[in-house]
């Protein structure tokens, strides 16, 4: 059964702003000739792994909601300066967009199970461009407050 990461995305204003600082940190890697991937570093390696490279993904908690998704590829073992053991969350590079989803702020990760997980956005919303022409009802944060007054 596959099971999700949230996780907040601490000094990230927009998704915008996730997709300019990992496209900068890949290229870093390259210029160094490094594998020019989307690793976040993390102190423990997930008990729930199996669950996890089951198709999960992190969800990234930007100012105060869930917004985007990456798909989990693998794990790595890492070492940090003292020789001590890490965890690196090899992310897919592609930001799946989700429905805004309220979320208080919290230290690390934390498990998240597929049932409470935002749903994805359709595919003509994926842009990041929400156009009143093109699109049903209010903006996404409008609607996630209308939501959460229980209007909507």
């Amino acid at each position: 059964m596959t099971v999700h990461i949230v996780k907040l995305c601490v000094g990230v204003e927009s998704i915008e702003h996730l997709t300019q600082f990992q496209a900068a940190r890949r290229a870093q890697l390259r210029a160094i000739g490094a594998p020019a991937e989307n690793v976040h570093r993390t102190r423990n390696r997930p008990r729930r792994d199996d669950e996890i490279l089951d198709g999960g993904s992190i969800y990234w908690i930007i100012k105060g909601f869930i917004r985007v998704r990456q798909v989990i590829a693998r794990l790595d073992v890492l070492h940090d300066d003292e020789g001590g053991k890490r965890c690196g969350l090899v992310l897919d590079p592609a930001l799946v967009r989700t429905e805004l989803h309220a979320r208080r702020p919290h230290q690390g990760w934390r498990y998240l199970e597929a049932k409470d997980t935002a749903p994805d956005l359709p595919a003509h919303m994926q842009t990041g461009h929400w156009d009143p022409e093109i699109h049903d009802g209010p903006p996404p944060e409008m609607a996630a407050e209308l939501r959460a007054l229980g209007l909507l």
